[in-house]
């Protein structure tokens, strides 16, 4: 003979019984290794003379926009989590007839079944997409750093365009000079004088502008780690030096290793998965339910098992699908077109670096010499009164605008090598 199990034993013993089956999947608390950047202050660089490499650590540790991608790098993680739980049980209460002695009491629990791998889709969901917030991470600190190379060298070439200006306003006064003289000793018209005396000023506008665009790129400079005052005497650096054209194949291979293109075939992987998650959710996931039934008029508790599932009938998930697969079309053709469009801009940009360092070098065997040359010239023949002093303006005129000229193309160089280095975001360190 059986003896009936008690409803206020049996409840207990499935309730254990239940949690012991699915233990299984509970999910651990997944340990965050996350990166935290603690600014308790706004960094600031020495009040000396500023490196390259100070520059750069000071931008790397500090930029806002990499603090930025690392809070979403951070979130990814959770996002991580997110993906691996597994649907929560229900638990059911139900009471039939409110007499005692007919009164029919169940209690049931429902736990939902993932079918057709619909979360190891969602797993890889949020896992490329923390592999794409690792990409922004990368990228966006190596755009940081193309912008603290590109400014700096902006510095550098600002720095060297007002010591030229003002070598330029010494040339100017002893020019002045050297007419005065000849004025008051009555070997040339004061009209002279006055033609020195607007070039001199010319001259001192020039080295204004020079100091104003200096005061630019100091700030532009100090503002990528937040310090809107620079404190720095100036930046210390050989302007002189020409950053490599890289090869045609060294382009090649940067591009197809560039965090850029990286990153859309990390988008097409993920669209792929969400692909593959609207495909499972076509189909039904069956809910399980284990229970207890007590009927008071019959005196004894009954074991309840069921299983229920949706019939896609009226919605077969058909819509999201069809989404899904064009959002992956479309994330094959968003790479294919950042290949072109990736491809064009760094070729251009290398193009302008290897005319930049051609120039140069022209600049300096030819012209700069010539100036220079045809200007000593012109004023010592000035003072022995063998030229007039048109002729010293027009030298000093030509040697400073060569003089403008090697500045400017030492900077577009530095701007080329640095936007190829911007468009890649393939360097970090080096």
């Amino acid at each position: 003979m059986r003896t009936p199990v008690p409803f206020r034993t049996a409840f207990p013993l499935l309730a254990v019984l239940f949690a012991t089956a699915f233990g299984a999947h509970a999910q651990a608390p997944t340990s965050l290794s996350t990166q935290t950047v603690v600014l308790n202050q706004l960094p600031s660089e020495a009040a000396g003379p500023l490196t390259l490499a100070a520059a750069l650590d000071l931008a790397l540790r500090a930029n806002p926009d990499i603090t930025v991608a690392l809070r979403e790098r951070e979130a990814s993680d959770g996002t991580v989590i997110q993906g691996r739980a597994r649907p929560n049980p229900s638990i059911e209460f139900l009471v039939e007839d409110t007499r005692t002695t007919t009164r029919t009491t169940t209690v049931q629990i429902n736990q939902p079944i993932e079918l057709a791998g619909k979360r190891s889709a969602r797993i890889a969901i949020a896992e490329r997409g923390r592999d794409i917030a690792d990409i922004e991470l990368t990228t966006r600190r190596a755009e940081i750093r193309a912008s603290v190379v590109s400014t700096f060298f902006d510095v550098l070439s600002a720095q060297e365009r007002t010591r030229l200006a003002k070598e330029t306003v010494i040339l100017a006064e002893r020019a002045t000079g050297a007419v005065s003289k000849r004025v008051i000793a009555g070997k040339t018209s004061p009209v002279e004088e006055t033609k020195a005396r607007v070039a001199e000023a010319g001259v001192r506008v020039e080295l204004a502008q020079a100091q104003g665009e200096l005061r630019v790129a100091r700030q532009r400079l100090t503002g990528l780690w937040g310090n809107p005052i620079p404190r720095f005497e100036r930046a210390d650096g050989d302007v002189d030096t020409l950053p490599p054209v890289p090869s045609s194949d060294m382009v090649e291979q940067r591009i197809e290793a560039s965090p850029v293109l990286r990153r859309a075939s990390v988008e097409i992987t993920r669209r792929t998965s969400v692909t593959a998650l609207e495909r499972a959710r076509r189909i039904p996931d069956p809910t399980i339910s284990v229970g207890v039934k007590r009927a008071e008029e019959l005196g004894r508790d009954q074991l309840l098992v069921g299983v229920s599932i949706p019939i896609p009938v009226l919605d077969s998930n058909r819509g999201n699908l069809l989404e899904a697969l064009k959002r992956e079309d479309k994330a094959r053709d968003e790479h294919t077109a950042l290949r072109v469009r990736l491809t064009g801009d760094v070729l251009q940009a290398r193009e302008r670096l290897s005319n930049s360092r051609l120039e140069l070098e022209s600049l300096r065997r030819e012209v700069l010499p010539g100036a220079q040359l045809a200007y000593d010239n012109a004023t010592k023949g000035f003072e022995l009164g063998k030229f007039s002093f048109l002729d010293v303006l027009d030298a000093q005129r030509t040697l400073f605008q060569a003089r403008n000229q090697y500045l400017r193309a030492l900077t577009d160089s530095h701007r080329a090598a640095a936007e190829i280095d911007h468009l890649l975001a393939d360097r970090i360190s080096e």
